[in-house]
C-alpha cells in the first residue's frame, strides 16, 4: 500500500511537471499570461515531492521491509535518527530528496512571478523540465517504491560510515539545498537569454536564490570536512577525493558568480559572462550529482554503480549543450557595452577575483576527470593525488586572498594612488607588525607567513572600513558600529564571510603545516609521550549498542602532570560490515587538536594500538567556516534599509 501511494505521487509530480514545462513555455510564447495558470502544476509538483517523501519516511519507520530500498539501506534495529536520514542516505533516496528540494525552490520562483511576467513564466518552464528529468528517474531508473517478495523479516542497515556520527542527517540535505537552489539563477538566464534581456533584472530577481544556495552549499561542504575528521579516523578534513571536488566544483564557480553579479549590477558590465557563469555551475552541479551516484569513482561518498548515470550524463550533455548552444545564439543580445575604466578599481579585484576563482575550478576539474579520460580510453587506471591538487591550489588561494582584501577598499573605474594608500596604510602596518611577531614566534614557513599576512591584511582593511564607515554617520561611534549591519546587510553580511574565509586560510596552512603523527602500543598501566603530552592507557573497554559493537580503549591525555581530559577512541562494528569502524576521539584546545583513532587491541593481553595526531588551530577551521555561511545568510536575510553613509567608493553596493 505504501509502495503504491509513493509511487502514485511520483506520478502526480511528473504529470506537474510536464504541464508546468507546457505552461511555461505557453506564457512565455504568448508574452507572460495570467499568473494563475500556473497554481495547479506548481501545487501538484509540491505535493507530489512531498507525499512521496512523506511515504518514503512513513516505509522506513514501521520497517516496511517490503519495499526493496528499505530493505536494503534501514533494520529494525537502525536508532531514529538515522532511520530518518535513511531516506537520503542511499541512491533512490537521495533523488526523493532532490525532487522535494526542487519543488519547493519551485514553488518559491512561483511566488515572485507576476501577471504577464514572460521571464518568470520561461524560468518556470525551465524548472518544470528539470523536474521532469528527476521525476522520470524515480519513476525508472531510480524508484525507490520498488517491492520484492517474499519480503525479508530483517533489513540490511544503512552504510556503517554514514550512521556513525550525527552530522549524516544533516550534511546531504544541506548540500542538496545549495545543488539544487542553483536551479533557480538558471532558470533565470534562460529565461533572459530566450528573451534576449540583458538588464539586471534577472540578477535582481534571483540575488535571494543565489545567496541562499551558496550558503547551503557552503554549509553543506563545511559539514562534510567535520563528518570526515569526526568519523574516518585518518584525522583530515579533506583528501581532494573526486566527490569532494565534485561538491567544491560549483561552490568556486558560484562564488565566482556571487561576486560578478555586483560588477553587472553596479557597472552593468560582465552580462554574457555571469549567463555563462550561472550555465557551467548548473552544470556543474549535474557533473556532481554524476560523479556520485554513476558509480564512476569509487568513494565513501559515492553510491553504488546503476542504470541512474548513463542517464544522468546524458541529462549533463543535454544541459550543456541546450544551455552553450543557446549561449552562442543569444549571447549578443546580452552582451556588455560598457568597458573597464582601469584595472586599478574594485571592477578590476572583482575580474581577477572571477579569474582566480575560474582557473581554481578548471585545475581542480582537470585533476578529477584526468584519471576517468585515461582509463576509458587507454584503460590504465591512475590517481591524482593531493600533493599535485594542493600544489595547484596554493598559488591561486593566494591570488583570491589578496583579490578578497584589496577589492572592498578600491572605488569603482578607477582608484587613485592616494586613496588606495590612504584606505590600505593602517591595515598594511597592522599586517607587517603582525607578520614579523609570527617570524619572531619562529614561523619559517614562507606560504604559510604569506597565507598568515594575506589573512591579517583582510581582516585589517574590513575593520578599517568599519571603523570609517562609522564615523561618518551621525551617531555616537558605539551606536554606529552597532547599526552598521542594519545599514547594508549585503555589504556587512559580505565581508562577514571574508573574515571567515580569512580565519579559514589560516587554519588550513597551520593544520596541514605544523601537524604531528604517531602510532603508539601500550599495555594497560603504560604511559608514553607525544608532542609534550603524556597518554596514558588505563584500560579497554566494550559496550553494546542497538545497532552496534564497540570496542574502545580508556586513555588519560595530560601535560606536564596536569590532566587534561580522558579520550575514549574506538571501534564500531556492524552486523552488515567486515570491517570494524573507527570512531576517533578528539580533545580541542584553543591552540592545538589532539586526536586519537583506534587501530586495535589485542583481545588477550589488553595490548592496545591508536594513532595519536596534534593538529594546530582546528577550531579556527570550523568557527570561520561557520562564519562564512552566517555572512552569506546575512547578506540573505538581512533587509537594505538605506544605503551606507559616505563609504568610499559607494562600497554599500558590494555584495
Amino acid at each position: 500500500m505504501t509502495a503504491a501511494l509513493g509511487f502514485s505521487a511520483l506520478v502526480t509530480a511528473l504529470v506537474s511537471a510536464v504541464a508546468l514545462a507546457f505552461t511555461g513555455l505557453r506564457a512565455f510564447a504568448a508574452g507572460g499570461g495570467p499568473r494563475a495558470r500556473f497554481r495547479l502544476p506548481v501545487w501538484g509538483l509540491l505535493v507530489g515531492a512531498a507525499a512521496a517523501m512523506v511515504c518514503l519516511e512513513f516505509a522506513l519507520l514501521t520497517d516496511d521491509f517490503s519495499i526493496e530500498y528499505v530493505a536494503r539501506n534501514h533494520s529494525t534495529t537502525s536508532p531514529l535518527l538515522f532511520t530518518i536520514a535513511s531516506a537520503w542516505a542511499a541512491l533512490e533516496g537521495s533523488i526523493v530528496l532532490w525532487g522535494l528540494v526542487l519543488a519547493v525552490f519551485t514553488a518559491w520562483v512561483y511566488r515572485t512571478v507576476g501577471d504577464g511576467d514572460r521571464i518568470g513564466a520561461a524560468a518556470l518552464a525551465v524548472m518544470g523540465l528539470v523536474a521532469v528529468f528527476f521525476f522520470g528517474l524515480m519513476l525508472t531508473a531510480a524508484n525507490p517504491f520498488a517491492t520484492i517478495s517474499p519480503a525479508p523479516v530483517e533489513g540490511a542497515g544503512a552504510n556503517p560510515l554514514l550512521q556513525n556520527h550525527l552530522l549524516m542527517a544533516f550534511h546531504p540535505p544541506m548540500l542538496y539545498l545549495g545543488y539544487v537552489g542553483l536551479t533557480a539563477p538558471f532558470a533565470f538566464a534562460i529565461a533572459a537569454l530566450l528573451a534576449g534581456d540583458g538588464s539586471t533584472a534577472w540578477l535582481e530577481r534571483t540575488r535571494r536564490w543565489t545567496l541562499i544556495a551558496w550558503s547551503f552549499l557552503t554549509l553543506g561542504i563545511l559539514l562534510g570536512g567535520w563528518w570526515s575528521y569526526e568519523v574516518l579516523g585518518w584525522g583530515g578534513y579533506w583528501a581532494w577525493d573526486p566527490v569532494e571536488n565534485a561538491s567544491f566544483l560549483p561552490w568556486l564557480t558560484a562564488t565566482a558568480f556571487v561576486h560578478s553579479a555586483i560588477v553587472q549590477r553596479r557597472r552593468g558590465m560582465l552580462q554574457a559572462w555571469n549567463v555563462a557563469l550561472v550555465i557551467g555551475t548548473f552544470a556543474l552541479t549535474i557533473f556532481g550529482t554524476f560523479l556520485t551516484r554513476s558509480g564512476v569513482v569509487a568513494s565513501v561518498h559515492s553510491f553504488t554503480q546503476s542504470a541512474v548515470g548513463p542517464a544522468l550524463l546524458g541529462f549533463l550533455v543535454v544541459v550543456l549543450a541546450a544551455g552553450f548552444g543557446l549561449f552562442a545564439f543569444r549571447g549578443h543580445l546580452v552582451s556588455s557595452t560598457p568597458r573597464l575604466d582601469s584595472l586599478v578599481s574594485r571592477e578590476g579585484a572583482f575580474l581577477l577575483n572571477n579569474l582566480a576563482l575560474s582557473m581554481f575550478a578548471f585545475v581542480v576539474l582537470l585533476g578529477t576527470i584526468y584519471p576517468m579520460i585515461l582509463e576509458a580510453f587507454t584503460g590504465d587506471r591512475v590517481s591524482v593525488g593531493a600533493p599535485w591538487f594542493d600544489r595547484a591550489a596554493i598559488p591561486i588561494s593566494l591570488v583570491l586572498l589578496f583579490a578578497a582584501g584589496i577589492g572592498p577598499v578600491m572605488p569603482y573605474r578607477h582608484a587613485r594612488g592616494t586613496v588606495l594608500w590612504e584606505r590600505t596604510r593602517g591595515p598594511l602596518q597592522f599586517t607587517a607588525v603582525a607578520s614579523v611577531a609570527a617570524v619572531l614566534a619562529g614561523l619559517r614557513s614562507v606560504a604559510v607567513l604569506l597565507t598568515f599576512a594575506l589573512a591579517a591584511f583582510m581582516i585589517s582593511t574590513i575593520a578599517r572600513q568599519a571603523h570609517a564607515a562609522a564615523r561618518s554617520r551621525p551617531e555616537r561611534y558605539s551606536t554606529a558600529v552597532a547599526r552598521l549591519y542594519g545599514s547594508d546587510p549585503g555589504y556587512w553580511g559580505g565581508m562577514v564571510s571574508h573574515i571567515g574565509v580569512a580565519l579559514v586560510a589560516v587554519a588550513i596552512a597551520f593544520s596541514g603545516s605544523f601537524d604531528s603523527r604517531q602510532t603508539i602500543e601500550l599495555e594497560v598501566g603504560a604511559s608514553a609521550d607525544f608532542d609534550g603530552y603524556t597518554i596514558t592507557y588505563e584500560g579497554p573497554f566494550a559496550r553494546q549498542d542497538p545497532n552496534r559493537t564497540l570496542i574502545g580503549a580508556t586513555l588519560a591525555l595530560a601535560r606536564d602532570g596536569r590532566h587534561l581530559a580522558t579520550l575514549r577512541p574506538a571501534l564500531a562494528q556492524y552486523p552488515n560490515q567486515v570491517q570494524a569502524i573507527p570512531t576517533p576521539a578528539v580533545r580541542t584546545g584553543l591552540l592545538e587538536d589532539v586526536y586519537l583513532s583506534l587501530v586495535r587491541i589485542e583481545p588477550e593481553s589488553g595490548r592496545v594500538t591508536f594513532d595519536a595526531h596534534r593538529f594546530p588551530l582546528m577550531w579556527l577551521l570550523w568557527s570561520g567556516g561557520l562564519l562564512v555561511v552566517s555572512g552569506g545568510l546575512l547578506s540573505f536575510t538581512g533587509r537594505r534599509r538605506r544605503r551606507a553613509v559616505s563609504l568610499e567608493g559607494g562600497i554599500g553596493a558590494a555584495v
